[in-house]
Order: structure tokens, then C-alpha cells, then sequence
């Protein structure tokens, strides 16, 4: 039975990746932070993990447990949130967390599981974000984080290739989940009277709910990236859900210019404050 780690499986994406990994066969091993997540994985016949992507003890214990078990054939950097804001508030710190749990954690989880990955010649999917080829205002931090995940799987790819590991970098757009919510809470918590911006209040409070803009059902989006896992070559990039082609078509197709003037009119950045 093939074994697949998929992190981040608390609700959303990762959960429905998670059940549909375990109907295809797998022996799932699913992660999330929350002890009340875990428990509810575990309830579902998961092999349910309780993890900080962050912390490297952690990540070097579940190497152990997963080698014990069995080994691994496939991992899914899927644990992530959207830090909403302009950037200016949010700052450095509201950067570094972003960037520690999208971009840091994949190379740090990846490492930690790689002689594993080695082993078995499996394979990496890092799950990115059509964000992060059309940049948005007031989701600067989100946006460079995963334009960070698509360089990274550029290079790791290629340095994983002498090792016969493959990775596949997944793009989503617009996704059924729990990600609007998670990403309105992160904004409320800059939004405020103090903040230069506080005029514009509303279109943050849009920017933070666009991926919620016609979803596509996680189930389809799982359902869709488990065949391409499937297949005897995975692509190289994959891209799923509402959005996912037509804003990597927008930012390729449209003057650099013309996309300023949507973008400022969308968001209500045209005028003066």
C-alpha cells in the first residue's frame, strides 16, 4: 500500500486531499496543529499527525515514525494561510510569519523527509497559488509567498531529479474552503483607524474573500490532482479550480499597465487618500 504525508488537513484542500488519497488506496498520513483537528482525522481512519510545519524536532520525529512504518511514496506541501493586508501595516513580522509557514516549511519538511523520498524514488507536490503569478494589492505577503513556492519548485525539481524524486507544483484558483475565512480573520486584525489605508477598509475585506468568488468543490480540485498523481509522469505545474488559467493568462497577456489600471480600479486604488 503506498503511503502519501499530506500536510495542513485540518478542513479545505488538505482534507478533501487527504479522503481522496485514502479512497484511491493510500495509507494517509495526515497532519495538522490542532489536537481537535488530529482527533477528528484519526475518528476518520487517517493516520492522523499532530504538527507545526515549523518545528524541525517535530518534522525529524514523524521521519522516524513514517520509516518504521513503512516508508513514503508521496508528500503534499499543502499547510498554508493567507496573510491579508497592506503590506506597510501587516510589516516585516507580519512577512515572516507568512513566509515561515508557506515557503520555509516546504523546504524544511521536504529535507526532513527526503532520504525517505530517496528510497522509495517517490514524489513531491508543493501546492502554490495562481496568486502568485498575478500579483493583487492588499495580498502582497500571500502573493510573494507562493511567487516563493514556484521558484522553489523550479530549483528543487532539479535537484531532486538525480535522485529520481519528481515534484509537481500545483496552482489552484478559486477553491471551496476554509481559506477565505482564515484570510478575513488575518486582515481584521490590521484593519484599523489608525491605518492610512482605513478608507479602502471594504476592498481588503473583498480581497480577503476572492478566492470564495465562484469556487471550485474541493472534492473536484482533489479528485483532479490525485489523476495527475497518478499518471507514470506528473506535470511539471498543474493548475485547478476557477481562475486558474485565465489570471496566469491575464498577468501574461495584458500590458503591465492595463493591469495596474483594473487592479487600482477593482480595489479602489485610483483615487487619493
Amino acid at each position: 500500500m503506498p503511503i502519501a504525508l499530506i500536510t495542513g488537513c485540518s478542513s479545505g484542500i488538505g482534507r478533501a486531499l487527504a479522503e481522496a488519497f485514502k479512497a484511491a488506496g493510500y495509507q494517509v498520513w495526515a497532519t495538522a496543529r490542532k489536537t481537535e483537528d488530529v482527533a477528528a482525522l484519526q475518528a476518520a481512519g487517517f493516520t492522523a499527525v499532530e504538527l507545526d510545519v515549523n518545528d524541525s524536532p517535530a518534522l525529524e520525529r514523524l521521519a522516524g515514525q513514517l520509516e518504521q512504518q513503512g516508508g513514503l511514496d508521496v508528500l503534499i506541501n499543502n499547510a498554508g494561510y493567507g496573510a491579508m493586508g497592506p503590506l506597510l501595516d501587516g510589516g516585516v513580522e507580519a512577512m515572516r510569519r507568512q513566509f515561515d509557514t508557506n515557503v520555509f516549511a516546504v523546504v524544511g519538511v521536504t529535507r526532513a523527509l527526503f532520504p525517505l523520498l530517496r528510497r522509495s524514488k517517490g514524489l513531491v507536490v508543493n501546492i502554490g497559488s495562481v496568486s502568485g503569478v498575478l500579483v493583487t494589492p492588499f495580498a502582497g505577503a500571500y502573493c510573494a509567498s507562493k511567487a516563493a513556492v514556484h521558484a522553489l519548485s523550479d530549483a528543487l525539481r532539479l535537484e531532486l531529479a538525480p535522485f529520481g524524486i519528481k515534484l509537481m507544483e500545483v496552482q489552484p484558483g478559486a477553491i471551496a474552503s476554509s481559506f477565505a475565512n482564515n484570510a478575513s480573520r488575518e486582515a481584521e486584525q490590521l484593519i484599523g483607524e489608525s491605518s492610512p489605508w482605513w478608507p479602502l477598509r471594504d476592498a481588503i475585506r473583498a480581497r480577503a474573500n476572492a478566492s470564495q468568488g465562484n469556487p471550485t468543490p474541493a472534492a473536484d480540485f482533489a479528485r483532479d490532482l490525485l489523476k495527475a498523481v497518478s499518471q507514470d509522469n506528473p506535470p511539471r505545474l498543474l493548475r485547478l479550480g476557477n481562475g486558474s488559467r485565465a489570471m496566469p493568462l491575464m498577468a501574461w497577456l495584458l500590458p503591465k499597465g492595463v493591469l495596474d489600471y483594473a487592479l487600482k480600479k477593482r480595489f479602489g486604488l485610483r483615487g487619493t487618500l
